[in-house]
């Protein structure tokens, strides 16, 4: 199901301090069909309320293309900037998020996916079996992060410090650089 604007007047602050409205997709076949509880989802919303950004719309789906295009381009119509995805990230038959995405891009940012990586082989060595990745869709900065929360929040963590410059540039915003 596609997740519904909380706050669909809000609008977008253009200086520096600007206000990053957020929409965030937990992808799982499993937690779609209410087999067990969202954990990823809620573990990222925490983060980003931490961060200051505000939460537009939240969803739950299922592994699937078609479906994740379709909510991916809901909440950027609705005003997100920032999409954070969790799951469908690895090498499974059904992990999909990384096609759903690179099938809607406008670009992909390849060092965001590159960092991720990088980054937690200190942790795990089966971080290189992670096909997490971040792109530009419509006027939305969409990073797609893996579906164990500690992975997932860990992920946001190391690139967290380019996301608001990205959120800009991917909405127009004029920036300094």
């Amino acid at each position: 199901m596609v997740g519904e604007a909380k706050n669909p007047g809000a609008h977008r602050d253009s200086s520096t301090s600007m206000q990053i409205q957020v929409g965030i997709i937990t992808i799982s076949d499993r937690a779609s069909a209410g087999d067990y509880k969202d954990l990823g989802g809620p573990a990222l919303k925490e983060v980003a309320q931490k961060a200051g950004w505000q939460i537009l719309a939240e969803a739950i789906v299922p592994d699937d293309i078609t479906r994740v295009q379709e909510t991916i381009r809901s909440f950027s119509q609705q005003g997100c900037g920032l999409i954070l995805t969790t799951g469908g990230t690895g090498i499974g038959p059904r992990d999909v998020t990384p096609e759903a995405i690179r099938a809607i891009m406008r670009v992909e940012l390849l060092g965001f996916g590159e960092v991720m990586r990088a980054e937690s082989m200190r942790i795990t060595p089966n971080a290189i079996l992670s096909r997490s990745l971040a792109a530009v869709v419509d006027h939305a900065l969409v990073i797609a992060l893996p579906g164990k929360p500690s992975g997932a929040v860990e992920c946001l963590g190391f690139v967290r410090g380019a996301i608001p410059h990205a959120v800009a540039v991917a909405q127009g915003t004029p920036t300094s650089c």
